[in-house]
């Protein structure tokens, strides 16, 4: 949604990269810039009834508002929110990234809170990269565990192996992970150890081929290429993507799904590697079209489905619940969820479609029974 399509939604003021866009319409007002700033500071005071995770984005735009009174108000708000927000809304993988990002960095010592976030898929890999270097043992025990965060940042590599307080053995755990999905790092001396633990004393002075890097095919792709809305590439050309593709290490395959254009994810959701096809989905540039694709696609990856359906703005879209609940490789506790908010002539479709698994389509049809069935008049009577 753009803010110049509705004028009910306040421009997000200078340095902040989030938009009122994501607030409920009764809140813009009291974060909106040109609104009095009595209004605003009832909300840096967060004095206004909203949910945990409406809040948590209020605060964070109002940290980036132009009276100084307000700001300070909103940064001291945020960092004295009570548990029963924070425990609610640091969970929340449906608040905007860059908010995350700023609450890790404003609770970093709160080892409870510290660890909601680095948990949630949202918060950005940037912020937990900036804590990987003096977060606790046990926190950064929990990002170790995140492989794509991992390979997507190597400033989080970087900021666990220069922690003090981060036991060697985990240090050695990341950095041979790293290594193994290709990643060098020749200026991190664990990751030089790594590469002679793997591969031999003879690899700390020629480290294997990588391969091609993700700025290299990026740059073989050409500006035109990867615009989103580009003319479908020529069959040569995919040919000679998927031939580099083929070459490449894990983590540059990560690299490329998450920053290349479609032709890339394209290649890349049907990959091996179930790490490489998740940060595809969880590209920045995912299409709803492709969510669909992937959604109905009986051949992709369950991890894949996975992040589809626990995503709730891509699970409001009607033709991509369908998709999920006609896909036998989604989990039948999920789909039944689903059915409940099928439209009737979808539920009569599914109890009729022999391509759908037995049980979803014995359950629409009892659903779509109960739905139209007529109902008795007070007392028995018809």
């Amino acid at each position: 949604m753009s803010t110049a399509a509705d004028p009910s939604i306040p421009a997000p003021p200078p340095g902040c990269p989030f938009n009122a866009e994501f607030l409920p319409p009764n809140l813009r007002k009291h974060v909106d810039p040109n609104a009095p700033v009595p209004l605003r500071m009832m909300a840096a005071k967060s004095l206004v009834p909203l949910n945990p995770a409406d809040m948590l984005g209020a605060l964070y735009m109002l940290t980036f508002d132009p009276d100084a009174g307000v700001r300070e108000t909103a940064a001291k708000t945020s960092s004295g929110l009570p548990e029963r927000i924070l425990g609610s809304a640091l969970r929340d993988e449906g608040v905007q990234p860059p908010v995350l990002g700023y609450f890790l960095g404003l609770l970093k010592d709160k080892e409870a809170y510290a660890e909601m976030l680095v948990l949630n898929s949202e918060t950005p890999d940037d912020a937990v990269a900036s804590v990987a270097s003096t977060c606790s043992p046990k926190v950064a025990e929990i990002i170790s565990q995140n492989q794509l965060r991992l390979l997507r940042n190597e400033g989080i590599i970087r900021g666990l192996c220069a922690n003090p307080g981060v036991p060697a053995s985990l240090v050695d755990s990341v950095c041979d992970f790293a290594v193994r999905s290709g990643l060098v790092l020749a200026d991190v001396p664990a990751m030089q150890a790594a590469r002679v633990r793997i591969y031999g004393p003879q690899a700390a002075a020629a480290p294997p081929d990588p391969g091609p890097t993700a700025e290299e095919v990026l740059q073989e792709l050409g500006t035109e290429a990867q615009a989103e809305d580009a003319a479908p590439m020529e069959e040569g050309k995919r040919m000679t993507l998927a031939q580099r593709i083929m070459k490449m290490s894990i983590a540059e395959k990560i690299k490329l799904g998450t920053l290349g254009n479609k032709e890339a994810r394209s290649a890349l959701i049907r990959d091996t590697n179930k790490l490489v096809c998740v940060a595809v989905i969880r590209s920045p540039r995912i299409t709803d079209g492709e969510v669909l694709a992937c959604a109905a696609n009986r051949a992709i990856n369950e991890d894949v489905l996975r992040v589809i359906y626990n995503n709730r703005e891509w699970t409001k879209m009607q033709k991509v619940k369908l998709a999920l609940v006609k896909n036998p490789k989604v989990p039948l506790t999920v789909t039944l969820k689903f059915l409940n908010t099928l439209r009737d002539a979808e539920l009569k479709d599914l109890s009729r479609d022999k391509n759908v698994p037995a049980a979803v389509q014995s359950f629409a049809k009892k659903l779509h029974e109960k739905k139209t069935a007529p109902k008795q008049a007070p007392g028995g009577g018809k």
